[in-house]
């Protein structure tokens, strides 16, 4: 059986730029996807410094800090340059870094509201999402027929320069402010593919891009017709594109002999949203298990009467598939109901809870790990799937999608 290619690291699906996280909901929660924004934050912003300590702080010692303020102020040459309130954003990130934790971020203003709003769909840049493979920022995946996919950017590439300049020391959250911006305008990225010893460059026009979560369409196998039901990530309006894409399904009775889930290039978002779908095929059970620092556990099990409970599954990875996708995939196969065809996923197994401060900055931190239904943690490990399918970029074929339905 040839198909024509559907879906491939070629023609990737996923948002933006980021780096990946989870949020349980509302912005005191926890996001296990991925947050995305780019920012001029250049214009002046009133600050109001007091310099008192709060009195359970007496003891750290802040004289170094208002020495160099203080010098930068009386001595930096560029002084129309000086932003107070940029100065303590950046004193605040530094901080932040400090932590060695990528996915522990503080975000300026605009940046905040951009996470919250790129949750919504529609953004201005070229559609690739990033996140980290041993240390090195990487392209975890780039939107299906957006610019970046359209350019050749693929899935596991190494991002080696944005506009000429080494993104060595660079955060996800500083790449993509350098790679977003205003549409119609151009940024050159330098990339390697995965495995590739050869750099490639590229110059990219910006757009808008118009993100759906859910995607189904029948496919045609020996005779019977099986349901190839894409999620491309948990956001605001995933419950209800899943509802009517499940409706679909349900209106193919009974010609639909299975379902291949589709979870490639899916990094997530929403804890709640892997809870929603996972219910879907599921009559009962522990869905995640979220571990405290201190070991204490909080579990997530079935929450609704789902749909599809009887329907033929398999569930198809790569390396793109994170966070939420990684749940929704380990907890079907913890529970037996599915097999998992692809490649390894991508290993992205903590959770940040999201909070806003004063001034509408944010914060995410990193509070817990979670963990399958079995009790596996699969953090910078991944899920290996039960069939393994390399994905030849050289074919026109999707060969992990023919297996999976193959499986079926």
């Amino acid at each position: 059986m040839k198909l024509k290619l559907k879906l491939n690291l070629r023609s990737a699906r996923l948002i933006i730029i980021v780096s990946l996280l989870v949020i349980v909901s509302g912005w005191s929660g926890f996001w296990l996807g991925t947050h995305q924004f780019q920012i001029d934050f250049s214009q002046k912003t009133s600050v109001k410094i007091d310099r008192k300590i709060p009195p359970d702080k007496q003891d750290v010692d802040f004289a170094l800090f208002w020495d160099v303020w203080d010098r930068l102020e009386k001595d930096y040459l560029e002084k129309e340059d000086i932003n107070p309130a940029q100065m303590v954003f950046g004193a605040i990130q530094g901080m932040v870094a400090s932590l060695g934790d990528p996915y522990t971020v503080f975000l300026k203003p605009p940046e905040n509201k951009e996470v919250k709003d790129d949750l919504n769909g529609s953004f201005e840049g070229v559609g690739i999402q990033l996140g980290y493979k041993d240390d090195q920022l990487a392209v975890i995946a780039p939107l299906k027929g957006t610019p970046a996919d359209k350019a050749g950017v693929k899935a596991g590439d190494l991002i080696l320069k944005i506009n000429e300049e080494s993104v060595s020391g660079l955060s996800a959250d500083e790449a993509a402010q350098k790679i977003r911006g205003p549409k119609g305008s151009t940024v050159k990225l330098t990339l390697i593919h995965s495995g590739e010893k050869e750099s490639y460059e590229v110059g990219i026009i910006r757009e808008t891009i118009i993100v759906s979560s859910v995607e189904v369409d029948f496919l045609s196998s020996n005779g019977q017709t099986v349901a190839h039901l894409k999620l491309l990530k948990f956001g605001d309006r995933t419950a209800e594109e899943w509802g009517k894409a499940v409706n679909q399904i349900i209106d193919h009775q009974p010609q639909v002999a299975g379902v291949v889930l589709d979870l490639r290039n899916n990094p997530g978002g929403y804890l709640t949203g892997s809870v929603f779908i996972a219910s879907e095929f599921l009559s009962s059970g522990i869905i995640v298990q979220q571990e405290q620092a201190s070991g204490f556990k909080e579990t997530y099990s079935v929450d609704r009467q789902g749909k599809l409970l009887t329907q033929p599954l398999v569930v198809l990875i790569n390396e793109g598939s994170a966070s939420a996708s990684e749940i929704v995939a380990g907890s079907l196969r913890d529970h037996q109901r599915a097999e998992i065809v692809g490649a390894k996923s991508f290993g992205k197994g903590t959770i940040q809870e999201a909070e806003d401060l004063a001034g509408g900055a944010g914060l995410h931190i990193t509070t817990a790990r979670w963990l399958l239904p079995s009790g596996e943690s699969i953090n910078e490990v991944g899920l290996k799937p039960d069939v393994e399918v390399k994905d030849d970029s050289q074919t026109e074929i999707d060969e992990q999608l023919e297996k999976a339905i193959e499986v079926l």
